[in-house]
């Protein structure tokens, strides 16, 4: 490609050294790729690399990795470490909004430069919660945004928190977790989402999806091509493809696009929407 790539959503970690349940206890939790044993090793910048080598990667966005969660905190002091050399750019921290401690971890977090948002996977319901929100009003006077992985499902409730507070950014991880299957809810769902403003989408998570192009060009058109950007969500989604494969993949999707709405997915957007010049 002729242009640089922000990948929006990717992970490193260390299990060896670091406690991360999912990775580091002997019962897998259910997973929508099933089998996840391969990822139970160290995956640090180095792998990315080599992973993402020949794809012009030059900024990136680290996800929280289900640290453990009696520990929030601990996860941005490994990254912090991690990044010493510029990469993953910025970060997205863990926190749990529900939780009696949820303003100090929030404030702590912020701490970091290079922190922009938190991640919470909220249960069914949780969005609507008092407790859960008087949390989330915390997030955009800190300078956080939010990152929601949820199933399309819980879109509409998502649709209810973006309009009752639309100074909060929300950043949909992985495509609303879209199924074959159910396609005409989940673009139902994301449409309500993506009438507020404050509201973007990652376009990512898709190892189960066969209709990929459908999804994609459907997700574009709701958010918008200054709304969306690609992400590789590497390495879990190395269970399914290759990171060339995946970014082969919107190439050819986006190929017929114009030049300025391609470096908007590629790059743009999610070198602006994570304040990547700011460090």
């Amino acid at each position: 490609m002729d242009f640089p790539i922000a990948d929006a959503h990717l992970h490193v970690w260390d299990p060896q050294s670091n406690y991360y349940p999912w990775l580091c206890d002997p019962e897998p939790i259910p997973f929508r790729y099933g089998d996840y044993g391969s990822l139970k090793k160290p995956y640090l910048v180095a792998d990315y690399r080599a992973d993402s080598a020949g794809w012009g990667v030059e900024r990136g966005v680290y996800v929280e990795a289900e640290w453990d969660p009696r520990d929030p905190l601990g996860e941005m002091n490994f990254i912090a470490e991690v990044r010493k050399g510029g990469f993953p750019t910025v970060a997205i921290a863990q926190a749990w909004l529900h939780r009696e401690d949820c303003a100090a971890v929030l404030e702590a977090q912020a701490r970091h430069p290079f922190v922009r948002g938190i991640r919470h996977k909220p249960k069914p319901g949780m969005m609507d919660d008092g407790k859960w929100r008087e949390g989330y009003r915390r997030l955009a006077p800190l300078g956080l945004h939010f990152e929601l992985q949820a199933p399309w499902r819980q879109l509409e409730e998502a649709a209810r928190l973006a309009g009752d507070f639309p100074d909060t950014t929300i950043l949909l991880n992985h495509t609303g977790l879209p199924a074959d299957d159910e396609l005409s809810g989940w673009a139902q769902a994301m449409a309500a989402l993506a009438a507020h403003p404050n509201a973007a989408v990652k376009i990512s998570g898709l190892g189960n999806v066969q209709r990929k192009r459908e999804v994609v060009l459907k997700t574009i058109e709701l958010f918008g091509a200054q709304r969306a950007m690609f992400a590789s969500n590497f390495p879990v989604d190395g269970l399914r493809s290759t990171f060339a494969e995946i970014f082969s993949a919107f190439d050819a999707i986006t190929g017929a696009f114009p030049q300025s709405e391609r470096h908007a997915l590629f790059h743009d957007n999610a070198a602006r929407i994570y304040r990547m010049e700011q460090r």
